[in-house]
């Protein structure tokens, strides 16, 4: 097994380990979650940084980077909504677009068409993964600038979450037969 798969199995074994996070009884749990899912981010970072270079993509890859990847978001958007820190409606909307576009890519995939990322869904992710992060982080980020920025960081992603989910539709409707 090459480095890029092995990296993105370590952040699908990091998921359990940031979920527990939430669990254990101390004050900082949330500082040492927020920890636990920024090394899980990045593994996705770098996995997809030494595939590209070395040319080492594989099927492995192909299939659980992107699974990974919706795991990990969806675990933190549900866990900061069982602690109060977020909205049930971000949440929502964030896991609703990725079933959408996955099911689209799982669609088009199956007519040999294969449909690379955009810089709008780069964007997006790097947005949810910030959100998600200052969310965790809300005191100190209270603290530091006096107000809370978790709400205004995840209303950005969703603006982010939505815009390329339609983008991806629009741009690539043709990969999927609507008859």
């Amino acid at each position: 097994m090459n480095l890029p798969n092995k990296l993105t199995l370590l952040r699908i074994c990091l998921i359990p380990v940031f979920i527990a996070c939430f669990y254990i009884d101390v004050t900082w749990k949330l500082y040492l979650a927020a920890g636990v899912f920024f090394l899980a981010y990045m593994t996705d970072i770098l996995d997809g940084q030494i595939a590209r270079r070395q040319k080492i993509v594989t099927d492995f890859g192909k299939l659980m980077d992107p699974i990974a990847d919706k795991l990990l978001t969806s675990s933190a958007l549900v866990m900061l909504v069982d602690v109060g820190l977020l909205s049930p409606i971000p949440a929502f909307i964030i896991i609703a677009r990725e079933f959408i576009i996955s099911g689209f890519r799982l669609v088009s995939a199956g007519n040999g068409k294969v449909i690379a990322a955009s810089w709008l869904g780069k964007t997006k992710t790097i947005t949810q993964c910030t959100a998600i992060i200052i969310l965790l982080l809300d005191e100190l980020v209270v603290a530091i600038f006096g107000f809370p920025l978790g709400t205004a960081a995840v209303w950005v992603s969703v603006f982010f979450t939505v815009w390329s989910g339609v983008d991806y539709i629009i741009k690539n409707k043709g990969a999927v037969s609507f008859k």
